[in-house]
């Protein structure tokens, strides 16, 4: 009787001069988290050499303090990410360096009262001045000043203060997206410096500037809706995964579809939350497919491992193969 189950033999990992795409080739031949990591590779060089796939990046937690910011800007100049959805920490805290002022490297072991009278902010192992960061939060005030009162898709606030920070020379995450036309939503994004901002503006000055984040939804879902493919990373979980995952229940209603749902074709997961916990941070790709949120056929992969750790060795992986890709998707037609 033939073994059905000896079909691909491991590779043990030998050390040699090897590129870091190699490396990751050659990871994927592992096992346990290296094997994911080298498999979340070959995923993403797939989905960027499929032309009809739009590529979505969900984007949780605070990368932006950690030093991952230009990783994100550099993928957006790239044409190597088509849509992203974010907290609004990633999209405010780079601001903060991309004006000038700096991240320190910190510690865990300290005494935060002691960080307090110096008016210095903790990420972890990270330190910020406060003093900077309002300065960065007055930033926003100032834009969102600009602008007639009224509600607001977290797109089209962010595409026009991408404008401002832009004619300022402010080269931010959002000052990318607005030179390339990348769409960039935060359906949560009064949890963050955006939202003090706005508060302040209201308080101070009474004027209201609303988001929706319905308007987010609704958006996220038409641009699904007319993609023929639709391809997802996300980098660690909450809103923005969840954002990205459910409007594929949404697309029916705006495009006539063969089923009740449209679901990626491929994903990637970096996480370090796990599923038994019940949270969506970190609930399986193949939990997703009872929902008809991942298709049954995508080709998909969870890597359980930091993202600061994930990210940049992905992305430079991805970088020496030099892909050159088109956007599949002009998104002023569906989304005027």
């Amino acid at each position: 009787m033939q073994n059905p189950y000896f079909v691909e033999k491991l590779r043990s990992f030998e050390i040699k001069k090897r590129s870091i795409s190699e490396l990751l080739k050659d990871l994927k031949d592992t096992a346990y988290q290296g094997r994911k990591l080298g498999e979340a590779f070959y995923v993403w060089e797939r989905m960027l050499k499929d032309e009809d796939t739009v590529i979505f990046l969900g984007l949780a937690g605070s990368m932006s303090t950690a030093g991952m910011w230009k990783i994100i800007k550099w993928l957006v100049e790239n044409n190597y990410v088509d849509v992203i959805v974010s907290t609004g920490a990633n999209i405010s805290e780079d601001i903060y360096e991309a004006m000038g002022f700096s991240y320190w490297k910190g510690s865990t072991n300290i005494d935060d009262s002691e960080l307090y009278k110096y008016n210095i902010d903790r990420f972890y192992d990270v330190f910020a001045s406060e003093d900077d960061y309002r300065k960065m939060e007055n930033l926003i005030m100032e834009f969102a000043d600009t602008l007639p009162e009224g509600v607001y898709s977290s797109r089209n606030f962010l595409w026009k203060f991408g404008n401002y920070l832009y004619n300022k020379g402010i080269n931010s995450i959002i000052t990318s997206c607005y030179v390339k036309k990348v769409p960039v939503y935060s359906p949560a994004i009064s949890d963050s410096g955006y939202g003090i901002a706005l508060a302040h503006l209201k308080k101070n000055k009474g004027k209201l500037i609303s988001i929706d984040a319905t308007l987010d939804l609704e958006e996220i879902a038409k641009i699904i809706a007319n993609s023929k493919k639709t391809g997802v990373i996300y980098i660690g979980g909450g809103v923005p995964k969840d954002f990205v995952q459910i409007s594929t229940i949404l697309a029916p209603l705006y495009k006539m579809l063969e089923n009740r749902t449209k679901p990626h074709h491929y994903a990637i997961q970096i996480t370090t939350d796990a599923p038994q916990w019940g949270g969506l941070s970190g609930c399986t790709l193949e939990e997703a497919v009872s929902w008809g949120k991942i298709s049954d056929k995508a080709l998909k992969v969870t890597c359980y491992c930091d993202a600061t750790i994930a990210l940049p060795i992905l992305a430079q992986g991805i970088f020496e193969l030099n892909i050159k890709r088109i956007p599949p998707l002009n998104f002023e037609e569906i989304l005027s």
